[in-house]
């Protein structure tokens, strides 16, 4: 472990992490992940392939179904970070190189600055509204949203400069708020709407068929986590044992998903039969019902903030921190890799990024996912397939020629090459997508429908021409060039 303390590679927050910081247990897991589903995107996310023309209980099939493939890859990704204590960027050091990584790195980081801005923006109309709801003159106010957005988005560096630990106590307590407030609205729902189902025919607003939903709509709901499949190392590598990870990743990833988009989907209905339209956004409902309880008004708002403060913290901090802190390991720490994405993530206009829900799914969701998923392609198949959960651990501290994992000047051409075959065919279908409004493309040719499918075609590809690249060169190696490279 002295080499690994003494590379230049590693510091305080890469390093693999040791016995007295191994604390997560079964819980932590599973706060983790329900801090990270209660959130506005899930309650909405069924809300949008209902518009474009879903039934209620095919769109909550959809949602159901997308975090089950999805929890495939986030469980074959959190093996090595409990295994060997590694966050995210060292892990892809293995696949990509000791260079190579920063690639894989910087597209992870960037898109999770977009999600960290996007979810700021979200917290910051909470916020708005709350306050907008307590004093009579704050819409007046000359730029109210702007300046909420600030609030929050300075509550949150203060959470960033108090490092993992912080983000662990964050999650911990808000698991349980969340819950109570989530399990509330449905409550209310059924209280004040008996049946709310049999108004869910008045939320189709499309006429789109199932069929040509489906596929979109499922690759959208994976691409919804792709982002942490990729970086749950980052995680992981704090569990207490294998167990602990896969038992409270399991029970509360697809359950609280699903659940929450559940509840998004029956309290809309109710509101359509007490209010006459549907309600899709339950900041604007809970200040509708709360109009003249003021103070559980306060309450309401409260738990939607802490519920987009514990998603962001947990899903767009802790990777690009640690991915920006990869970059040059001596000069960028975790904290101020946090910062960095905060900043990065208000100059990514989050509120144009959110503003059309169709583009949000069909390009944003589904244009990400797709190139993060041949990353992700990449570095499953190099982990179990290749190497068959087995890796040298100080080598990926090793940077220079004779490294095993140096490859050729740092970087494994053969994954960058399986990633560009993965994205480049569905660059038609996502220009196609990004310059149609909705994101829908009316009339689609063989390219938009390869792009609607683009998560499971990105990593396809990505899989099999890695796996092919990297099979070929095997037999090539001698064993003396073999023992050189470790």
């Amino acid at each position: 472990m002295r080499t690994i303390a003494e590379s230049h590679l590693s510091n305080e927050d890469l390093a693999p992490t040791g016995p007295e910081q191994r604390t997560w247990g079964t819980y932590h897991l599973a706060a983790l992940w329900i801090g990270l589903s209660i959130v506005i995107t899930t309650y909405t996310l069924a809300s949008g392939l209902i518009a474009a023309g879903m039934e209620w209980w095919q769109g909550l099939l959809t949602v159901a179904l997308g975090n089950l493939i999805v929890l495939i890859p986030i469980l074959l990704n959190s093996h090595p970070g409990t295994k060997y204590g590694i966050p995210f960027p060292v892990l892809v050091r293995s696949s990509f190189g000791i260079r190579g990584a920063n690639v894989a790195a910087m597209a992870r980081a960037l898109v999770a600055c977009g999600w960290f801005g996007i979810q700021t923006w979200i917290g910051a109309l909470a916020l708005d509204t709350l306050m907008t709801t307590l004093t009579s003159g704050w819409a007046d106010v000359t730029g109210h949203k702007a300046i909420a957005f600030g609030v929050f988005w300075v509550v949150q560096v203060a959470i960033i400069l108090r490092g993992i630990e912080g983000i662990k106590f964050l999650q911990s307590y808000a698991a349980p708020l969340l819950l109570g407030g989530s399990v509330g609205l449905l409550i209310w729902g059924f209280g004040a709407a008996g049946n709310v189902f049999s108004a869910s025919s008045q939320l189709i607003g499309g006429d789109d068929s199932f069929w040509s939903l489906f596929g979109p709509g499922l690759a959208a709901n994976v691409g919804y986590w792709i982002t942490l499949s990729m970086n749950i190392p980052d995680f992981t590598r704090y569990a207490k044992d294998q167990r602990s990870q896969v038992v409270g990743q399991s029970i509360a990833m697809p359950l609280t998903m699903t659940g929450f988009a559940f509840i998004g989907i029956a309290v809309t209905c109710a509101t359509i039969i007490e209010f006459g339209e549907p309600i899709w956004d339950p900041v604007t409902l809970v200040a509708r019902l709360l109009d003249d309880l003021p103070v559980l008004l306060v309450i309401a708002m409260i738990i939607v903030v802490v519920a987009q403060i514990s998603t962001n913290m947990a899903a767009n901090v802790v990777s690009p921190s640690n991915d920006f802190s990869n970059l040059s390991p001596r000069q960028i720490s975790f904290r101020t890799g946090g910062l960095i994405t905060a900043v990065i993530g208000i100059v990514s206009f989050p509120w144009q990024l959110y503003e059309d829900a169709g583009a949000y799914i069909f390009t944003w969701l589904v244009g990400y996912g797709s190139l993060l998923a041949s990353f992700l392609a990449v570095m499953v198949v190099d982990y179990w397939l290749l190497r068959r959960a087995r890796l040298e651990l100080e080598e990926l501290y090793r940077p220079g020629p004779g490294g095993r994992y140096w490859y050729s000047n740092g970087y494994n051409v053969r994954a960058l090459i399986a990633v560009a075959v993965g994205v480049i065919p569905l660059l038609p279908g996502f220009i196609n997508a990004a310059t149609t409004e909705g994101g829908i493309v009316a009339d689609p040719d063989f390219f938009d429908e390869l792009y609607r499918y683009g998560v499971f075609v990105a990593f396809g590809l990505a899989a099999l021409t890695y796996t092919a690249l990297m099979r070929a060169e095997i037999p090539a190696r001698s064993p003396a060039g073999a023992a050189a490279k470790r």
